[in-house]
């Protein structure tokens, strides 16, 4: 007899609303997570009065009207715009490229046109090919000196190749602009919510069975005779203990640092760093996301590293290699009668929370 009609392994933000949608629907629910609390890489943890987002910044963005309405029924957001600040050896610069960022990095450069006839001049080099790396991608989009300054140090950083090894895709979606509006998302809704990432996921989980500190893969076979079905956010290749290889990811150490008598860091919270010989990427001033006047501050310098076995899996390396053994893996999934491999880490692709939202409710569509 089965005693669950699913057990969700891993409570982020995909599982969590699967997990609601389910048990809204009556059906009997368990969600194990190996952490020691809920929320996946959206949760965060109160440090002196300020919510720090323990896994990386997580700014909620999104284009859809049925995904922001459905997310605010968890929640009150506040109106948060993600304008991040670019620190290249010292000298600061807006995001997005945007005027701010034109006029500062070429003085002579006053207009939109002049901003677009310099870099059109530099995309010359490029001779109207389309782009085969993320190198060309990035110079036909921002010219050669953003791309210098601005682009290459920091995406050598967070993926530890070359530009020119890397895939041109991952940086299409850049927002160039010739205005001067430093928000970085086009999106039509965007902002934090008032009370932290914790109180939606709480809310989300709170008509089902959640068991913490649990490893589901060193229990297998008992949890997969105790539900119908299987909802499997982990890691693909970890579920199948890599026996075609190990999938390659990116992963990040953070550094917390509390100041007691610093009230404002850096005036911004985020900021990029992105001189190649800086170790890390970012530094997020928390208390910003949520206009938080206390006093004291919590910085958070967050260090791209290499995974390996034992690592939390934050980016996956969806270049040609790695994508064939994926493909490899999804062929082992078949065999997998009663397991439903999704999320971020299932599915070996990154997603944005709106979309990992979207993905959830269209497997809800499927199993109902």
């Amino acid at each position: 007899m089965k005693k669950y009609d699913y057990i969700v392994v891993g409570s982020g933000l995909f599982g969590s609303t699967f997990a609601y949608e389910m048990a809204k629907k009556g059906k009997k629910v368990l969600v194990l997570e190996r952490r020691s609390h809920i929320g996946g890489n959206v949760y965060c943890e109160k440090i002196h009065g300020i919510n720090v987002h323990k896994y990386g910044a997580h700014i909620f963005h999104t284009d859809n009207p049925q995904i922001w309405d459905y997310i605010n029924q968890f929640c009150e957001f506040n109106n948060y715009l993600n304008c991040p600040i670019a620190n290249y050896q010292g000298t600061l610069y807006n995001m997005p490229f945007n005027m701010n960022t034109f006029t500062k990095l070429w003085p002579d450069v006053k207009t939109p046109s002049e901003a677009q006839e310099k870099i059109n001049a530099q995309r010359k080099k490029l001779k109207n090919k389309e782009p085969q790396n993320l190198e060309e991608q990035a110079i036909s989009l921002v010219g050669q000196d953003i791309y210098e300054k601005l682009v290459k140090g920091y995406t050598e950083k967070q993926w530890n190749r070359d530009c020119k090894d890397l895939p041109a895709f991952i940086i299409k979606r850049l927002p160039v602009r010739f205005t001067f509006n430093n928000n970085y998302f086009n999106d039509r809704y965007q902002g934090i919510p008032v009370d932290g990432y914790n109180s939606i996921i709480t809310k989300m989980l709170e008509n089902c069975e959640v068991l913490t500190n649990v490893d589901y893969l060193k229990e297998k076979n008992k949890y997969q005779k105790m539900a119908k079905k299987i909802i499997f956010t982990g890691m693909i290749d970890e579920y199948f203990n890599y026996e075609l290889g190990n999938l390659e990811y990116r992963s990040l150490k953070f550094e917390d640092i509390y100041y007691e008598d610093i009230d404002n860091y850096q005036g911004n919270a985020v900021f990029n760093f992105t001189d190649r010989n800086v170790p890390y990427t970012r530094i997020i001033e928390h208390k910003h996301f949520e206009f938080n006047n206390c006093h004291g501050t919590v910085i958070t310098k967050e260090y791209p590293e290499n995974w390996q076995k034992g690592c939390e899996a934050y980016y996956p390396i969806n270049d040609e290699k790695n994508s064939l053994l994926y493909a490899k893996y999804n062929e082992l999934v078949k065999k997998e009668t009663n397991v439903i491999f999704a999320g971020r880490l299932g599915s070996y692709k990154y997603y944005d929370m709106d979309k990992t939202i979207e993905e959830a409710l269209k497997l809800v569509a499927e199993e109902l």
